[in-house]
């Protein structure tokens, strides 16, 4: 015990206490996370929406943290991580306020989007760590240990968030604006902690934010997106709407064409020529389906009444944060062991096998799902694996980046996590809504289709798997602080552009 406060000590020392300060913004972090997961089903009642829809605002919030986590952190890069730490934080502020009063669904939908900037915050962190802590022999490690800090943190976040959230959410069902906007006032504490506390990062990096590629970033989004609402509204027997989404999909060329044409792009594809790096890239994105993607149909699950349905567990407000309180506390454990699972084997084979555990538990959902303490299980399985993966893969992708470009390598894995949930909360949404079940007395229901919650523990296991045979191409000794991992890093150079 003596140790680990000695370790955790000197982590915290890093910066004059900078981990100790980015601890409580991750916190924040965590609780916003979760607690709005509990609320999922309110929300749609309060919206008047059907249930698979609230996975559009997953979707639109997933959409635009793809967007603006890698323009915050290239402006990190540029101009300082703490100042576009403290910008993410006004707009989260502002959005939550927004969203506590939006009485319409589009609305809602606009400030729920905004308010996932939130994305931008660990990798911001994490840059900012390893760029205080160079010039350290075991800078690697620190980082890892330091990002595994203030990871367990976020899910410590979680866990309060989603235990709160059920909890207020039925103290004060009939007040649902101050439901919604409590966690405004720890995301204010952030402004303040940020301004006052934090301080800015000294590398700086010449160059310009792409505008070009985030244009282009946005049409991609949106017309894949576009393309997948269509189905929803059409249904999927419609053949233009998947021609719509198949055409976003086509436009990735010429966007990944211009940006690997750039010198100073948005989304830096070549630091994804590193053998260390590309499958860590891969594993954020497949990982994303599941992490970010599988969160509302968890929740609406839980609450959907077997009687009326004949699956779900029909769960109040306060009892869905039981199971959501039980898979976040299971991924703090996983985040808080994978720095010393990592010292023990090796961080490749540590991340293998957190994805391994994610697949297995979204796996045995599908023929274990029909009582509370089958979907918990299943769901702590899931967990322990996610919350490593969680602290892991911004270290990892820190570790293999070029001097000058953690902000960008640590962005990228938050931006194609974010997008594999983006893509993944849109499908989910027209699975859900395929052959939606109706009632006993013939009217229509509300709830997600059982094909279609099936869909989606298959689709997260498997994407969850196929993320752990991507890492077994990773180096040996990558993201470690070994001698023979140097030349580990990122081929790409860390040229500096003038203005």
């Amino acid at each position: 015990m003596a140790g680990t406060a000695r370790e955790t000590g000197r982590i915290a020392g890093i910066g004059g206490g900078l981990v100790g300060f980015l601890v409580f913004v991750e916190f924040t972090s965590g609780v916003l996370q979760g607690y709005y997961i509990p609320l999922l089903t309110d929300i749609a009642r309060h919206l008047d929406i059907h249930d698979a829809d609230v996975n559009w605002l997953e979707a639109a919030q997933l959409m635009l943290s793809a967007i603006a986590v890698p323009i915050l952190a290239k402006l990190g890069d540029l101009h300082g991580h703490r100042r576009m730490l403290l910008l993410s934080a006004a707009l989260v502020a502002a959005a939550t306020v927004v969203l506590a009063f939006a009485s319409s669904f589009p609305v809602f939908l606009v400030a729920w989007a905004v308010q996932g900037i939130y994305a931008a915050w660990l990798p911001l962190q994490v840059a900012l760590i390893y760029n205080r802590s160079r010039g350290r022999a075991d800078q690697a490690a620190q980082t890892r240990r330091a990002t595994g800090l203030i990871v367990a943190a976020l899910q410590l976040g979680a866990i309060v968030g989603a235990l709160g959230g059920g909890q207020v959410g039925s103290a004060l069902a009939g007040q649902f604006w101050l439901v919604l906007l409590i966690p405004g006032f720890l995301v204010a504490g952030v402004c303040a902690v940020v301004a006052l506390r934090v301080p800015e990062s000294v590398d700086r990096q010449s160059g310009s934010v792409d505008a070009t590629g985030a244009a282009l970033l946005s049409v991609v989004l949106l017309v894949i997106t576009g393309g997948l609402t269509f189905v929803r509204i059409n249904g999927a027997g419609e053949a233009w709407p998947w021609l719509v989404t198949a055409l976003g999909l086509l436009l990735v060329v010429p966007f990944v064409r211009y940006e690997l044409g750039r010198p100073d792009p948005l989304v830096d594809f070549r630091v994804l020529r590193s053998p260390a790096m590309w499958p860590v890239q891969l594993t954020a994105g497949l990982f994303g389906v599941s992490v970010l993607g599988a969160q509302g149909p968890l929740s609406t699950f839980a609450r959907t009444d077997p009687d009326d349905y004949g699956y779900g567990l029909g769960l109040s407000t306060s009892m869905v944060s039981i199971v959501i309180g039980g898979y976040v506390i299971s991924m703090l454990v996983g985040a808080s062991q994978f720095s010393r699972i990592s010292a023990r084997t090796t961080p490749r084979t540590t991340l293998i096998g957190a994805a391994v555990l994610v697949g297995t538990g979204y796996l045995l959902l599908v023929p274990f799902h029909d009582s509370l303490a089958q979907v918990l299980a299943c769901m702590v399985v899931a967990g322990l694996g996610s919350g490593a993966l969680v602290a892991a893969l911004p270290a990892a992708a820190a570790a293999a980046a070029p001097t000058g470009r953690t902000g960008v390598a640590t962005g990228l894995t938050n931006t194609t996590k974010v997008l594999g949930g983006s893509f993944a909360s849109a499908t989910f949404a027209v699975a859900l809504a395929a052959n939606a079940p109706t009632l006993a007395d013939g009217s229509a229901g509300t709830a997600g289709s059982l094909g279609g919650y099936l869909a989606v523990w298959i689709i997260c296991g498997t994407t969850a798997l196929a993320a752990a045979v991507a890492l077994v191409f990773v180096p040996r000794l990558a993201f470690s602080d070994a001698p023979d991992a140097t030349d580990l890093r990122s081929v790409a150079p860390a040229t500096e552009h003038r203005a």
